[in-house]
């Protein structure tokens, strides 16, 4: 639960550093500018939120790690959910509007986490989990938006180590394969998840597993 609220504090902090300007820049997320994926995040802190008060009284049906599900291919930005993100973030005209409704929700996520029983369950996505499997799921979630974010932005700071390391194991495990030793934490997660192309020499060190890539987490 530490980790989840590390890693959501650096991000917040990150998104409310940004100059205007920034968030008219392109993300890490195809189809999207800076400000689309702000206002995902701000969808994503009220899931957070619905899914802590959604209490289950059956057992878990999974857990930190198999919660994320490996689809067959990359967003495109046609699904209507992501859409609708790109109209929501526009409507908002200007970026502190943005931001201050990311500060107001993600603190009140940041909050209700922290108070929150690691022990419990909820139920999310017809699905239930503990509330410290669920946290600890959302620390790839925050983490790869992170990089998300940063992906143009070389001068913002990056996902705290921690998050970074727990998110390269969290992708090992839920894909049964392990990158190379030599990668980076950060470079794992990015060729992994397809955020960016392996160059020659890394292919030759993934060798078998580059017919896999990427994997697309959902």
């Amino acid at each position: 639960m530490e980790l989840f609220s590390h890693s959501w504090t650096a991000l917040r902090t990150a998104v409310a550093d940004l100059p205007d300007e920034d968030f008219e820049r392109p993300s890490g997320c195809t189809g999207w500018l800076v400000r689309d994926l702000v206002c995902h995040l701000v969808i994503d802190a009220q899931d957070v939120l619905i899914t802590l008060a959604t209490p289950a009284d059956t057992a878990p049906t999974v857990d930190a790690v198999t919660y994320w599900n490996v689809e067959d291919r990359p967003p495109t930005g046609e699904d209507p959910l992501d859409a609708l993100t790109v109209r929501l973030a526009a409507a908002y005209e200007e970026p502190r509007l943005l931001t201050f409704h990311l500060d107001d929700v993600g603190s009140a996520a940041g909050r209700a986490a922290r108070l929150a029983d690691p022990t419990a369950r909820v139920g999310t996505r017809d699905e239930v989990l503990t509330v410290g499997d669920y946290l600890s799921a959302y620390v790839l979630e925050w983490t790869l938006h992170h990089l998300d974010l940063i992906a143009h932005l070389p001068e913002v700071s990056g996902p705290p180590v921690e998050g970074l390391a727990r998110t390269r194991a969290m992708l090992e495990e839920i894909v049964g394969a392990a990158f190379p030793a030599s990668f980076t934490d950060t470079d794992a997660l990015l060729i992994g998840t397809g955020r960016r192309a392996p160059t020659a020499a890394e292919k030759a060190e993934l060798g078998e597993l580059t017919a896999r890539l990427p994997f697309v987490l959902g």
